[in-house]
């Protein structure tokens, strides 16, 4: 399986999805390409330094579809099969969507379907959720949605901040996102077609 990563900062999941590859944690797979539409962003050196391509393809006056286009194109170009989005600060137009259809995975740092978007660790404090967490699941059209495949909670403490929270779920997300992917690897593996992602629920 070709993995595609995007990123908009500082990679850490990114780079724990390419160690795991690397390391034979993740099997039958390889990182094809990282890219980013940021070109200060950390995780490209992190990328760099693992000997995995990068790419930045900036926004900069374009439409949304338009960069999407173009990041689609360099995605298909290098056969990737699986998008990981790692921290990557846009949401996908409905034509991306569309080119890799149920084929682009998420983290995110709350229990899906609660406190989807932005600030998510600070909507479940402020919400005086007892218990948070991350959520790999496939991507769609909508913001933070789409089949969940994983999820790992983590508990909310007295005095948590939302800085405190993040840092606690950021612990998870590395292991979760490696177990996702080995989890559609082995579902790959078990078929006799193509590889393919489990088909999401129509809208």
């Amino acid at each position: 399986m070709k993995i595609g990563i995007l990123i908009s900062g500082r990679g850490s999941n990114m780079a724990a999805l390419v160690d795991a590859v690397r390391n034979g944690e993740i099997p039958d797979s390889e990182v094809a390409v990282v890219i980013s539409d940021k070109p200060d962003a950390a995780g490209l050196v992190k990328a760099a330094a693992r000997g995995v391509e990068t790419i930045v393809n900036e926004r900069r006056g374009r439409t949304r579809q338009e960069h999407d286009a173009e990041t689609v194109a360099e995605l298909k170009k290098r056969g990737v099969d699986l998008v990981c989005l790692a921290g990557y600060m846009r949401l996908l137009s409905p034509s991306f969507v569309q080119a890799f259809p149920n084929k682009i995975i998420n983290i995110h740092p709350s229990l899906l379907p609660a406190f989807p978007g932005l600030d998510a660790q600070r909507q479940a404090i402020e919400a005086g959720a007892q218990a948070s967490g991350c959520t790999v699941h496939f991507v769609d059209e909508l913001l933070d949605h789409g089949e969940i495949i994983l999820q790992k909670e983590v508990a909310v403490l007295d005095g948590d901040t939302p800085e405190t929270l993040s840092a606690r779920i950021l612990e998870q997300e590395h292991g979760l996102y490696v177990a996702a992917i080995k989890k559609l690897v082995a579902q790959c593996s078990d078929s006799t077609a193509k590889p393919r992602m489990p088909v999401a629920p129509q809208l």
